[in-house]
């Protein structure tokens, strides 16, 4: 039992693949208090980041023996961020499930990429590029501020409080059944968001951000 509550509190990662991607994820886990095992297989790279991550390596991720030297086997956190060569990083991802590191998460290039990851054991499959499209093409194309697809077709908006909530308790207005949508946060001009109540009544120029299918988050920003 003390083995398994010290991996659920160890605060360690392997960073597989160095590019811009990898280094950033590494980077930013370094300011959140992580110590980060940086691997690549271009001693350049490696060589970038040895001041700035806890640990870096240079070797070839799709050897066994070599990430088995480097202890990759005993971490209960990996992230493959290989990406642009599919062959690395499907047999990286394969020896880590194969190792039984608990936890893993690979950098898809494609949604087929993404898939033939969860079929081989990869337990979260990121797909930086496609979902910053996605997030982008919301915004450009609608009245959201910001955009976040939490699942496939479920999603957080962030948008201005239209003129149909403005004025009304929350609680009131029958959102949730005419547009099927929730408020959840409300921000008002100068202060920080706050969670929204059945008690809750926007002002003109408010930000509300709202939770719902896709399409509902669309249509109720465009109330705007």
């Amino acid at each position: 039992m003390a083995t398994q509550r010290n991996r659920s509190h160890d605060k360690r990662v392997l960073v597989i693949g160095l590019g811009r991607f990898g280094s950033s994820l590494a980077m930013e886990l370094m300011t959140h208090g992580w110590e980060v095992l940086g691997l690549d297989s271009n001693p350049r790279l490696v060589q970038a980041y040895a001041e700035t991550l806890t640990h870096t390596v240079t070797a070839d991720s799709t050897d066994d023996e070599a990430l088995r030297q480097i202890g990759a086997n005993e971490f209960t956190r990996a992230v493959v961020a290989i990406g642009s060569h599919l062959e690395e990083s499907i047999l990286t991802t394969s020896l880590l499930v194969d190792m039984g590191v608990p936890h893993i998460w690979g950098k898809a290039i494609s949604r087929r990429h993404g898939r033939i990851l969860q079929q081989i054991g990869c337990h979260h499959v990121v797909l930086p590029e496609h979902d910053m499209g996605e997030r982008v093409a919301h915004l450009v194309s609608g009245r959201m501020l910001d955009y976040v697809e939490i699942e496939q077709d479920f999603a957080l908006g962030k948008t201005r409080a239209p003129r149909e909530i403005i004025g009304r308790k929350l609680g009131e207005t029958g959102v949730r059944s005419s547009h099927g949508i929730t408020v959840v946060c409300i921000k008002r001009h100068g202060e920080q968001f706050t969670y929204a109540t059945a008690e809750t009544v926007p002002k003109k120029g408010d930000i509300v951000i709202v939770a719902g299918r896709t399409n509902d988050v669309e249509r109720f920003a465009e109330l705007n």
